[in-house]
């Protein structure tokens, strides 16, 4: 029997259908859930900064950069792959921006964007180990974006006191309702003086402080 609906087909309809139901359902987690947030706030910077997560995390914490910064000026590095288009549906549907490209495919042109994005006043945020991993590892991206424009960076952690971790590479995490979440913000931080090497290093110690 021929398959009623092609794999085009199929993922057309994951990016019209995904998005808008997964919006729905991380309002109704974020509205119900507890919120703790930890970060120093005579140390937060006005300066357009890059917000560093890991990729497991990065949609419950699309509320933990509004709840920061207290508005939406933020353009997240996201993959030009399948799973890239239905990431970046759902961020604009919550409110945030776009930049198409990954260390694997669309590099250059996703630098250049960021570049812009900070020019223009917006922050950038990139999930280091994005888009396939190795998991909690860092690329160099943020790091070559920082040093280039001279700007801070912000590492951001969500831990949820009950959550579904999938079994994925990421091991993608979707905090359960009426539980408690805790948003980590480091202190802003310069790489523009360090190696290579030694700024991925510094990256992944603040980001595994309250990893989950």
């Amino acid at each position: 029997m021929a398959k009623l609906l092609s794999k085009k087909t199929k993922k057309k309809l994951e990016v019209l259908i995904v998005p808008p139901l997964a919006f729905l359902i991380l309002h109704f987690i974020y509205l119900t859930c507890k919120k703790r947030y930890h970060f120093d706030k005579d140390k937060t910077k006005d300066t357009p900064s890059i917000f560093v997560f890991w990729h497991g995390e990065i949609m419950i914490l699309s509320f933990g950069y509004r709840d920061y910064r207290h508005s939406d000026k933020i353009d997240v590095i996201v993959s030009q792959h399948h799973d890239g288009e239905i990431a970046t549906r759902l961020l604009h549907l919550l409110g945030g921006g776009t930049i198409r490209g990954s260390s694997t495919r669309g590099g250059i042109k996703a630098l250049k964007d960021a570049f812009k994005s900070l020019n223009s006043g917006r922050d950038v945020g990139i999930t280091p180990d994005g888009p396939k991993g190795p998991r909690h590892s860092v690329a160099d991206g943020a790091v070559v974006i920082a040093q280039k424009k001279n700007v801070p960076i912000v590492t951001m952690n969500c831990k949820a006191s009950k959550a579904w971790r999938l079994k994925s590479w990421d091991r993608f995490s979707i905090p359960k309702p009426f539980c408690t979440l805790d948003y980590y913000y480091s202190d802003p931080f310069y790489v523009t003086d360090m190696s290579l090497e030694d700024a991925k290093i510094l990256i992944k110690e603040r980001l595994s402080l309250n990893a989950f």
